[in-house]
């Protein structure tokens, strides 16, 4: 569905009654994306990317630690070397660390999880995890005083979340860029929520019939809650009597945050037009 001019697309993940959009849920309760949001959407590689980049809580899962707590193997501090490889920091004395170190030249299996939360209230909160396996080693000399620094040579990862579910190439992601508006996406998110409720709830006007409140819409006493953000658009969930997703796409992927402010601005307008 779209205004006049392609202002913008209007994507209803869930529920949508046209013949080219089908209910579609993940086995955790998440609205999934319909066919019409093909079009103009992060890659899995990207999606993958942008999760390690991001604040996201992770853990390190490395098999014969099971005596070790969770919290004892969730990275402080994560990063992505130029070769895709990830670098995880750890207290000297962690397990994680501790496994390393007896492994010496043999191989040591592990599995970085990633999940991701939205940073606003709302139902099925968890959007999406990425998991990536391979081989795990030291990085001497990598960290600071009381700190070491673990390399993951990736050999496989896949990403699970608003999308959908896929894999990804260990060279595709090594490749990929993170969404320019990770840094800011929680931020962002948690004041459009606060301080432009309204605006937000507004978009609702861009789902055409949906918006009536009948009782076949399904949309009666719904509350419109930000729950994503990227440089395509933004993803509206709507609570209520059913809970689903609909995408607003931005006349054109951003860049930044000052051509976001832009796009908002644009899609707020074609709202009250």
């Amino acid at each position: 569905m779209s205004r006049p001019g392609n202002t913008t697309r209007i994507t209803d993940s869930l529920g949508a009654q046209s013949d080219d959009s089908t209910e579609v849920r993940s086995a955790h309760g998440q609205p999934r994306p319909s066919g019409l949001e093909i079009d103009r959407m992060p890659s899995a590689a990207e999606r993958t990317r942008t999760l390690v980049q991001s604040t996201c809580s992770a853990v390190l899962i490395i098999p014969g630690l099971d005596g070790a707590k969770p919290y004892q193997l969730m990275p402080d501090a994560r990063s992505v070397g130029p070769d895709g490889e990830v670098f995880l920091a750890f207290p000297a004395d962690s397990p994680a660390v501790r496994a390393a170190t007896h492994a010496q030249d043999d191989e040591l299996n592990a599995v970085l999880e990633v999940t991701d939360v939205a940073p606003v209230s709302v139902p099925h909160r968890i959007r999406g995890r990425a998991w990536l396996s391979g081989w795990l080693t030291r990085v001497p000399g990598g960290a600071e005083p009381g700190r070491m620094t673990l390399r993951l040579e990736v050999g496989e990862a896949c990403v699970d979340d608003l999308w959908g579910a896929d894999s990804v190439e260990p060279e595709d992601f090594a490749t990929a860029a993170a969404d320019p508006l990770v840094e800011h996406e929680a931020e962002l998110l948690q004041h459009l929520h606060s301080a432009h409720s309204a605006e937000v709830q507004s978009l609702r006007g861009l789902l055409g019939e949906r918006a009536t409140g009948s009782p076949e819409s399904g949309t009666a006493g719904t509350v419109a809650v930000p729950v994503g953000l990227d440089r395509f658009g933004l993803r509206v969930r709507f609570t209520g009597v059913r809970c689903f997703d609909a995408r607003f796409d931005f006349p054109e992927p951003v860049r930044n945050v000052n051509e976001l402010r832009y796009a908002m601005h644009t899609l707020f307008d074609a709202a009250a037009g």
